[in-house]
C-alpha cells in the first residue's frame, strides 16, 4: 500500500500538514476556512468535479504572478496561500458581476429562488449594483419533458451536470456544445430533452448551483385540484418524502416527520391521505411471488426489480436485448394508482372518473412515469419533496407546530418492510423477508438483513433461505447499474435477484428532494430515519399487512392471478427500435 507523505502548507498565517495530492480548497477546509466556489462539488463514489472554469475560489499564492483556482490546484511543500487577499477578493467580485451580467435579474420569480448558489454568492460579496452591462445572450427553453424544464439563460457553464450523467450515471445526455460566448450545454445537436436517452432520474437538477434546470412544478395543478368540489382528491406519499421533508422546515434532527407531513396535507385539502407503503407490500407480494415462479419453473434470472422508473427508462434506451429479465410488475405508485381508482373506488362508491390520484414523489422520474401511455392515467398528478415543501409554506402551515396524525386506514396501511423502499438495498430487504417465510413456512425471527445494507454503489450476497442460496446483488446509480447489465449480457453475473435504483444512495437521493449542496453525508441521515421507521412498526413484513390480506381475498385472489397481472404488471419496449 503506497504510504503518502505529509506537507506542509501555510494558509491565512496557519501553518498544516496535509496528505500530499491535497487541493488548496480542501487543505482550507480543514482549517475552517471558506473558499467560495461554483463549478466544484465533491459527487457520489469520490468522484470530485472541479474544473477551475468558475475562477470564483481564485487565491493568491506566493511567489506566483497569477491567481490560482484553490478547487485544483495541488498543494507542493512551504506553499504560503491568501484566501482573502484584496487581490482576490476583487478578482471574485469581478467574476460573479460578470456572470451576473449575462444572467436573467428575475431572482423573485425563479424556481431556485433562495436556494441559488450565484444568488447566494452575490449577497455575500455585497453586490448591489450591475456594474457591467450589455446584451445578454438568449436561447430557446426545453418544455419538452414532463419531468425536467431547462432554461440555458441561467447556464453560468459549471458543468456539474455534464458531470453528474456522464461519470456518476453514465447516461452523457448533456454536454458542452459551441465555444466562447456561444457555448452552452445541451445535448447533441441541440435536441429536446425527451428526445435523447435522459431517464429523467433528476440528478442533474439536484447539483444544478442556478435555475437552469428544474422540475417541472405542478403544484398549481393540485391546487386546482384539491379545490374542485366536483372531484374526490387522495394522495399518496413515498416512503423518502418522510426522511427528506424535514429539512425544506430547518429540521436536520435525521428523525421522519411521518405525523407532521400527513397532518401538513390534510390541512392542505386532500379528501384522504394515503401511504404509497401500501403499495410497496402489494409489489412485494406480486414481485416474490414471480420470482419464486421463475425459479421453481426455469424461468429467466436473475430477475430486475422494476420499482425505478429512472433506471427502467435508462434500460429500454441501452439494454434492449434484456427486456425479459426485470420483473413485470409496476412500480408502487402505479399500483397504488390502479387500486385506487378500482378497487378502493367501488368500495367508496365512488366513480373513477372523479377521482384524481396526487403522488408526492422523492424523484423526478415518477412525473415522466405517470405520464407512459401504458399507464393508463392510473396516477393524474405528480409532485415532488420539494413542491410539498413549497405548497405547506405557501399555505402558511406552520409545520414544526403540527400535531402528529395518522393515514386513512386501508391504502394507508403498510409494514415495516415497504418503508425501506426509499434506501437503496430496501427493495430487496423486503422481498427477502417475505420470501424467506413463503419457501421455508417458517417464521423469520431476524428480520433485518445487515449484509444487503450501506451505500456502497455495488453490493452482493448470498442469503441461505432452507436448502436454497439465494444469491442477491443491489446498484445504486446507473452507472453501478450499467457495470452489472453488462456482466448480465456477457453471462458473467451469477444471481437470483437484483435491486436497481437510478439515483445513488436509492429514492432518498432522488432528483425532487431538499438540496444536499454536496453534502452526501445527509444521505446516511434519512436512510438512518428509514431504518428507524421500519423499527418502529408492529408488522414488518409485507405479506402480514391485513390490508393487503383483505385485497386479495376480495378482490386480487392471489398474487399473480389474472386480474392482478391486468392491474399491476406492465411490459417494456424498446425505446431505440
Amino acid at each position: 500500500m503506497k504510504i503518502l507523505s505529509l506537507i506542509t502548507i501555510t494558509i491565512n498565517d496557519k501553518k498544516l500538514q496535509v496528505e500530499e495530492g491535497t487541493t488548496i480548497l480542501e487543505a482550507a477546509k480543514l482549517l475552517n476556512i471558506f473558499i467560495p466556489t461554483l463549478c466544484h462539488m465533491n459527487l457520489h463514489n469520490g468522484v470530485e468535479h472541479n474544473p477551475g472554469s468558475c475562477r470564483v475560489c481564485v487565491v493568491e499564492v506566493e511567489g506566483r504572478r497569477n491567481l490560482a483556482p484553490a478547487c485544483n490546484t495541488i498543494i507542493t511543500e512551504g506553499m504560503v496561500v491568501k484566501t482573502s487577499s484584496i487581490k482576490a477578493i476583487t478578482s471574485r467580485r469581478t467574476v460573479v458581476e460578470l456572470l451576473l451580467s449575462d444572467h436573467p435579474q428575475d431572482c423573485l420569480l425563479c424556481e431556485k429562488n433562495t436556494f441559488c448558489e450565484l444568488q447566494k454568492l452575490a449577497a455575500d460579496m455585497g453586490i448591489r449594483e450591475m456594474k457591467y452591462k450589455g446584451a445578454m445572450s438568449t436561447f430557446p427553453k426545453d418544455f419538452s419533458s414532463s419531468s425536467i424544464e431547462r432554461n440555458l439563460d441561467k447556464c453560468i457553464l459549471c458543468r456539474r451536470c455534464v458531470t453528474v450523467c456522464s461519470k456518476i450515471q453514465t447516461v452523457s445526455v448533456l454536454s458542452p456544445i459551441n465555444r466562447g460566448f456561444n457555448t452552452i450545454i445541451s445535448p447533441a445537436f441541440g435536441m429536446p430533452m425527451v428526445d435523447t436517452n435522459c431517464t429523467f432520474c433528476g440528478q442533474c437538477v439536484s447539483v444544478c448551483p442556478t435555475g437552469a434546470l428544474t422540475e417541472v412544478n405542478n403544484t398549481e395543478k393540485v391546487w386546482s385540484a384539491i379545490n374542485n368540489d366536483e372531484k374526490f382528491v387522495i394522495v399518496q406519499t413515498a416512503p423518502a418524502v418522510r426522511a427528506a421533508l424535514g429539512e425544506a422546515f430547518e429540521d436536520h434532527s435525521g428523525k421522519a416527520v411521518t405525523g407532521k407531513m400527513v397532518a401538513a396535507l390534510r390541512s392542505l385539502g386532500f379528501d384522504k391521505v394515503f401511504d404509497t407503503d401500501f403499495a410497496a407490500d402489494l409489489t412485494i407480494m406480486e414481485e416474490a411471488a414471480e420470482l419464486m415462479d421463475r425459479i421453481k419453473n426455469g424461468g429467466r434470472l436473475p430477475m430486475l426489480t422494476s420499482c425505478c422508473p429512472g433506471w427502467i427508462n435508462f434500460f429500454e434506451h441501452e439494454f434492449t436485448d434484456l427486456l425479459d429479465v426485470p420483473s413485470s410488475c409496476k412500480s408502487p405508485q402505479q399500483m397504488f394508482g390502479a387500486i385506487a381508482k378500482s378497487y378502493y373506488a367501488k368500495k367508496m362508491n365512488i366513480d373513477p372518473k372523479n377521482m384524481i390520484v396526487v403522488s408526492v414523489m422523492p424523484c423526478l422520474a415518477k412525473k415522466y412515469e405517470a405520464a407512459r401511455e401504458e399507464m393508463d392515467n392510473e396516477v393524474d398528478i405528480v409532485i415532488s419533496t420539494r413542491e410539498l415543501a413549497k405548497m405547506i409554506k405557501e399555505a402558511g402551515i406552520a409545520f414544526h407546530s403540527l400535531a402528529d396524525e395518522e393515514f386513512d386506514d386501508f391504502l394507508g396501511e403498510s409494514t415495516g418492510a415497504a418503508v425501506l423502499f426509499g434506501v437503496t438495498g430496501g427493495v430487496m430487504e423486503a422481498a427477502l423477508r417475505t420470501a424467506y417465510e413463503w419457501i421455508t413456512e417458517e417464521p423469520l425471527d431476524n428480520v433485518e438483513f445487515s449484509m444487503i445494507r450501506g451505500m456502497d454503489g455495488i453490493r452482493e450476497a448470498t442469503i441461505q433461505i432452507k436448502d436454497m442460496e439465494v444469491k442477491a446483488a443491489i446498484a445504486s446509480g446507473l452507472g453501478n447499474a450499467r457495470k452489472l447489465l453488462n456482466k448480465i449480457r456477457s453471462g458473467e453475473a451469477n444471481y437470483h435477484i437484483i435491486e436497481i435504483m437510478a439515483c445513488p444512495g436509492g429514492c432518498i437521493d432522488g432528483g425532487g428532494q431538499p438540496y444536499m449542496h454536496g453534502d452526501y453525508d445527509i444521505l446516511k441521515t434519512r436512510a438512518n430515519a428509514l431504518y428507524e421507521e421500519d423499527r418502529s412498526k408492529t408488522l414488518r413484513k409485507s405479506h402480514e399487512n391485513p390490508a393487503i390480506i383483505e385485497l386479495y381475498d376480495k378482490f386480487l385472489d392471489h398474487p399473480n392471478s389474472d386480474i392482478a397481472h391486468k392491474l399491476l404488471h406492465t411490459h417494456y419496449s424498446c425505446k431505440q427500435c
